[in-house]
């Protein structure tokens, strides 16, 4: 068969016979041609026949496949729908299979009292583990500039997608359901010989042996999409990962250093406007079983008499424990402890050193309303969850505050018996969503690394100075 410029075909007959040039009368794929001469008629017309039957089936069969390949289509989109759903629901603490749901009506749903808590896969945790080792070949450290810049980009392509969309929704989600904290249990393998032994305290750590785990963390925190930051008045600085390591010398102290005593739920840094908006603890070892402790703002439902109190800017906080008492106090400034939306607020809040800090220097009415707010809001503290090794929490700063028990570090219970194992060993990374928002408070030259000493105040030495 052969076509002319002009749209006519040409056909030859099977004894090769050529049929009169004909227009080509389009039928799909299928061509319909006049009769050709008398002599060849009877073939040409029965050639013609057959070949429109088998074009016909043709057409047929490619149908039935189009309409298959429609269908298997249809179905992944289905099916991509409805695991997308499934995510959105979990990070909403909203169950799967109540659609009708509303997440934002009035008693719709009771307040959320516990973190959503996600058990990471076998596969999920190997591809995280070799997303890590890659990046590690790729940029040598979590704090590399060209990593840190597509960090975003490199947390949608690289982490496994449930884990990103779980991250994705709950940095955007600050509905009356949604707790604060999610709980990723086995989220990574810990090489326990390869980690060595845990250092007297955080400032004999030997960061190389934690490289891969600052890769996995920062990519979590650039699903929400947030980007890790340094502050100068937490160890003026010390990179974006920090080890919590209880140290012996601080065991009685409210901080992550402290071990004797129950460290108090509280916002990180709630001394600071700045403060981090997202906050990841990895537990490398937890041998102590220490529970940790949480507390959601959401837990109380919509703001109640006793919450509106907490909008009046009268309240103190003072530096944390980590600085000497003489720069503890800090400066005269009062603020409010909730604040955005008055239904459904956000948090600023520490216990130790709000309420049982007595160079807090609160007001009579200050200290009324903190005391008040605290015996409702201590009933609401979750502590079910004790961390094994490979755990993660991630936070919402704004509205869940963290702590944990009391504990004897380097010792465990084992049947009433105190017996000898490795000290905790905890990797905290803290984040902001936004960094041209904390422009006026940032180093110069380093916009991950923030320089506010206390509620707006500044450190006025530079750090290369110290």
């Amino acid at each position: 068969m052969k076509t002319c410029r002009t749209g006519v075909e040409e056909l030859y007959c099977p004894n090769g016979k050529q049929i009169e040039k004909t227009p080509v009368v389009a039928y799909g794929d299928t061509h319909a041609y006049t009769q050709c001469d008398i002599r060849s008629g009877l073939n040409c017309i029965e050639y013609r026949r057959k070949k429109k039957v088998r074009i016909i089936k043709r057409l047929k069969i490619i149908k039935t496949k189009k309409t298959i390949n429609n269908k298997k289509y249809q179905l992944i989109i289905k099916q991509k729908f409805k695991t997308m759903e499934a995510i959105t629901a979990s990070a909403r603490q909203v169950a799967p299979d109540k659609p009708g749901q509303a997440i934002n009506g009035p008693g719709v749903l009771p307040p959320p009292m516990k973190p959503m808590i996600i058990d990471a896969t076998p596969k999920e945790r190997t591809a995280l583990s070799n997303v890590a080792n890659i990046l590690i070949k790729a940029f040598g450290h979590y704090e590399h500039p060209d990593y840190i810049s597509s960090l975003h980009l490199n947390a949608f392509q690289l982490l496994p997608e449930r884990i990103a969309g779980i991250l994705s929704r709950f940095g955007a989600d600050f509905s009356g359901n949604q707790y604060g904290a999610l709980v990723f249990r086995g989220l990574t393998d810990v090489d326990q010989d390869a980690l060595g032994a845990t250092p007297p305290s955080w400032k004999e750590t030997d960061y190389s042996k934690l490289i891969k785990y600052g890769f996995i963390c920062s990519l979590l925190h650039g699903a929400i999409p947030s980007k890790p930051v340094q502050y100068y008045a937490q160890r003026k600085g010390g990179g974006l990962l920090h080890a919590v390591i209880p140290d012996e010398k601080m065991s009685f102290t409210q901080t992550g250093s402290g071990s004797r005593t129950d460290l108090f739920v509280h916002t990180e840094d709630a001394f600071l406007f700045n403060q981090a908006d997202y906050l990841s603890f990895l537990f490398l070892r937890n041998e102590e079983q220490v529970p940790s402790t949480l507390y959601s703002i959401r837990s109380h439902g919509d703001t109640n008499e006793v919450m509106e109190a907490l909008f009046k800017p009268i309240y103190k906080c003072p530096k944390d424990a980590n600085y000497d008492k003489e720069e503890n106090a800090g400066d005269d400034v009062t603020t409010s402890i909730l604040y955005g939306n008055r239904k459904r607020p956000f948090i600023r809040f520490d216990a130790a050193e709000q309420i049982y800090n007595e160079k807090a220097g609160q007001s009579t009415e200050a200290m009324s309303n903190l005391v008040r707010f605290w015996e409702e809001a201590r009933q609401l503290i979750y502590n079910e969850f004790i961390p094994e090794s490979g755990d993660l929490i991630f936070v919402n700063n704004h509205l869940c505050a963290h702590g944990r028990n009391s504990f004897i570090a380097g010792y465990r219970n084992e049947n009433g018996q105190m017996v000898k194992c490795e000290r905790r060993l905890m990797l905290r990374m803290m984040s902001k969503t936004s960094l041209i928002n904390i422009s006026s408070v940032t180093h110069t030259d380093d916009p991950y690394f923030i320089m506010e000493e206390h509620y707006g105040k500044l450190f006025q030495k530079d750090p290369s100075q110290q």
